[in-house]
């Protein structure tokens, strides 16, 4: 119910929904241009190197287009970024059997794609009822999981009804449709980031700032180890739906874990909360060295993602009180490329274990990354405590509990 009331506040409803479509095509495109390309017969080693094109741009893009949304509002950085992610899409869709206008358009559609993630968390301190601020972030982490489980969903539904081309077409026109909800919302056109000092290094002169974004690396890290590891594991043992039913299970513990959690107020500060959910994440991680059978496979999975989520609504919180003024988008932006450089670095150290060894040690790859959170949120927990000093230099008071 809880969540229901908050869903009926002015405008949330629609900012949650505009903001969970925009953000589809680019949980499609890992798949959309890997199986355009080899429809249209391009290589491997091509495929690979367009879709790394793809993730890198990204990465670049995403902090950059934050510091611009906290400069210039999100309504004009939106417009245009739609704009070109899905001239990107569509250059691909065009000229699939052509190296330079795929590598181009895989650029452009990285490099260009629309900050909804950050916009919509630097929106949920305006839009959010009265003490409902952590809430909206359960929901934000709620509409995250669902766009993993959506977006390969709505490529197998392209594919199955036309081709990838198709698919590469439809995920264009929705990154646009979701941008033209976001944008025209009232909330979005009127937002402004709070005055900023001229600092090169933007929110990352706050180092507790820059300490968080470290500990999240950490379970990007693992999350990519994850990812890898599962594929191996189908092939290995007889699981119903293999590797995308794992993942999927994986994804299913994440929105069970965040909801239960957004049901109760929680004792102690955030960094306090994201200690306890790091340590949950080690444990279960811990469990998955042991490779066990599918059933104790599938209830490890809902396991590790049942702290997991919760652990990002906390980060969630953290970043917005961590980033100094005026530059709360570009922080969030900086969450989302950093765990995602996580992502990637954990899936091609788990890649190369595997090649040599077994999958017990790559999964303990995976427990690496959650250790290196855990210990890094352990030994900053007082520092992450505190706010950040405002433009003038005076420190805030530490941060009441949700």
């Amino acid at each position: 119910m809880a969540y229901l009331a908050l869903l009926r506040a002015p405008h949330v409803a629609r900012l949650l929904a505009g903001s969970w479509v925009g953000r589809l095509p680019p949980a499609m495109a890992a798949l959309t241009i890997p199986l355009a390309l080899r429809r249209a017969g391009a290589s491997y080693g091509f495929v690979g190197i367009a879709a790394g094109a793809f993730a890198i741009a990204a990465a670049v893009g995403a902090p950059l287009l934050g510091r611009a949304v906290d400069r210039w509002g999100q309504t004009r950085v939106l417009a245009p970024t739609a704009g070109l992610a899905a001239a990107g899409f569509i250059t691909i869709a065009l000229a699939p059997g052509h190296k330079l206008p795929v590598l181009v358009g895989a650029l452009l559609a990285g490099a260009m794609t629309p900050p909804l993630e950050p916009c919509l968390r630097a929106l949920w301190p305006d839009i959010a009822p009265s003490g409902r601020l952590e809430s909206a972030y359960v929901l934000d982490s709620v509409a995250q999981e669902l766009v993993f489980v959506a977006g390969p969903l709505v490529v197998t539904a392209c594919v199955a009804v036309q081709s990838p081309l198709f698919a590469l077409l439809a995920q264009a026109l929705l990154g646009v449709v979701g941008v033209v909800v976001v944008a025209t919302a009232p909330p979005s056109r009127r937002w402004k980031a709070a005055a900023r000092s001229s600092h090169w290094l933007g929110p990352l002169r706050s180092p507790a700032l820059v300490t968080l974004l470290a500990a999240l690396t950490g379970t990007g890290f693992a999350i990519g180890t994850l990812n890898v590891l599962v594929i191996s594991y189908a092939e290995h043992w007889s699981t119903p739906g293999g590797a995308p039913a794992l993942l999927a299970l994986n994804a299913g513990g994440a929105l069970i874990g965040v909801l239960i959690y957004g049901t109760r107020n929680w004792p102690g500060t955030p960094a306090t909360r994201a200690v306890l959910f790091a340590a949950g994440l080690v444990s279960g991680y811990g469990l998955l060295t042991l490779v066990p059978p599918p059933p104790y496979m599938h209830a490890l999975m809902l396991l590790t993602g049942a702290f997991l989520a919760p652990l990002l609504t906390v980060t969630f919180l953290l970043v917005g009180e961590l980033a100094p003024p005026g530059t709360t988008s570009e922080a969030f932006a900086w969450e989302v490329t950093l765990f995602a450089s996580g992502t990637s670095l954990g899936s091609a150290v788990v890649g190369t274990v595997l090649e040599h060894t077994d999958e017990h040690r790559a999964a303990a790859c995976g427990v690496l990354g959650t250790l290196v959170t855990l210990l890094i949120l352990v030994l900053s927990r007082r520092r992450l405590s505190v706010q950040q000093p405002d433009v003038n230099g005076t420190p805030d008071a530490a941060p009441a509990d949700v």
